[in-house]
């Protein structure tokens, strides 16, 4: 018979000192040992903070050409990639193809778990191929132990043909994992977040996974920043298309330009839902479509259009 590789060295995967009495703790005891742990996953994250940036900006000149970030993962590494990619369209109002979530078993292993396709090391390549990536875009692969053979071959993927053959234009690649590790083949970047043991020894939907979710919140929301779709700390790029979001388009219309709650939101009527276009509007002493058009021209940058 054949044995799977031996993983036990690797760091997420051993057990931790602190908590080897987890079956005779209280409730209480159980809540506090947790949350003490989890603030590991917080510091791996800020010892990380000068690799994450690094591939935040490899990655930006090709995004702001309209490039694609692209995540790869499998179990609770490949959710958190399709949550982090699906959750940029509301907020930000991009397109859902420009940050795209792949999981090993597709969108079904969202709520079933699937981890047997994570053992196989070519499982992201027709989806992959699908994509015809360019050297506009990226692939992050997420994998808390740092090898998973679905998000390491989704690295050979992006840069290979089946065949081994190099692609012409491949994407920049990077690998997120919470493990110490070699740089895999074929990955230009490599962001470690030293999360260390898990509470429930090989948990990794735990520390691995907070930290995890922190560094993919920042990639992306760093992006969203550089690609003019924040103005201040504000959502500007939201467009009011339900009760909640009607309500915060208002709110940050009325904080930006002074004007009252009804005032802001009949602004928000005449430009169509528009936040940017609706500040514009008021600030400019314009029309909807003249603030469109300003905007349009200046790449949506609110700030640039306001002058600061």
């Amino acid at each position: 018979m054949i044995h799977p590789p031996d993983r036990s060295h690797i760091s997420t995967e051993k057990r931790n000192p602190r908590t080897q009495d987890l079956h005779t703790l209280s409730v209480a005891e159980c809540v506090e040992t947790i949350t003490r742990e989890d603030r590991h996953a917080f510091e791996a994250v800020r010892r990380a903070d000068a690799r994450i940036a690094a591939f935040i900006e490899a990655i930006e000149p090709g995004f702001l050409a309209g490039g694609r970030l692209v995540y790869v993962g499998a179990g609770t590494s490949g959710r958190l990639g399709v949550l982090d990619a699906s959750e940029a369209p509301p907020t930000f109002q991009i397109s859902p193809d420009r940050i795209i979530g792949i999981i090993a078993g597709g969108d079904s292993a969202l709520r079933k778990s699937s981890e047997s396709k994570e053992d196989n090391p070519d499982g992201a390549r027709v989806e992959l191929e699908a994509l015809k990536l360019t050297s506009k875009d990226a692939v992050l692969a997420i994998a808390a132990g740092g090898t998973t053979p679905y998000a390491i071959g989704a690295l050979k993927a992006a840069k290979c043909a089946e065949d081994g053959t190099p692609h012409h234009e491949a994407p920049i690649t990077g690998l997120l994992c919470c493990s110490t590790i070699e740089k895999p083949p074929h990955c230009d970047h490599l962001i470690m977040l030293k999360t260390g043991p898990e509470v429930l020894t090989g948990s990794t939907r735990m520390k691995a996974g907070t930290a995890t979710k922190l560094a993919l919140n920042t990639i992306s929301t760093t992006l969203m920043i550089r690609s003019g779709r924040v103005y201040q700390n504000l959502m500007v790029d939201l467009r009011a298309t339900n009760d909640k979001l009607r309500d915060r388009a208002a709110r940050i219309v009325a904080t930006l330009t002074g004007l009252s709650r009804e005032d802001s939101f009949h602004l928000l009527d005449r430009a169509r839902g528009g936040v940017k276009a609706a500040i514009v509007m008021h600030k400019l002493g314009v029309e909807v479509d003249e603030a469109e058009r300003r905007l349009s021209e200046n790449e949506g940058r609110l700030g640039v259009v306001l002058g600061g």
